[in-house]
């Protein structure tokens, strides 16, 4: 994986998983990679994958169960929702935001592209 300068790398793994849920890669209630696997398929070391993990017990998308491993919860797809939404809203809308009045870019002109990114990414849903 590629990773940005920011935010801190166990936080772009944290939405890796995210991601893979909100995707239904990975399916509510499963067994998760373990944190060796996903540091190895990374490149990371272990610890990072730990904090990334720790980060999403936090916030009950997954769970640990001792000896077995890290479980997603029921109610994953919810609380990656809100803690996504929240993030995209401090962080990166008033980015674009700003660009879209910089560059004078219409919001019809914007709604032709996310439809057609939609279209060419999202086929299925």
């Amino acid at each position: 994986m590629d990773f940005r300068e920011n935010p801190a790398i166990y936080i772009q793994i944290a939405e890796y998983v995210c991601e893979q849920i909100l995707l239904k890669k990975w399916k509510l209630q499963d067994r998760i990679i373990s944190k060796n696997d996903l540091a190895v398929n990374m490149q990371v070391s272990p610890n990072t994958v730990q904090r990334a993990y720790d980060f999403l017990q936090q916030r009950e998308i997954i769970s640990n169960k001792r000896g077995i491993g890290y479980f997603i919860e029921d109610d994953a797809m919810e609380r990656i929702i809100a803690f996504r939404r929240e993030q995209f809203m401090e962080n990166e809308l008033p980015v674009f935001m700003r660009n879209i009045y910089l560059l004078k870019i219409d919001l019809k002109e914007i709604k032709t592209y996310f439809d057609q990114f939609v279209k060419d990414n999202f086929k299925n849903k």
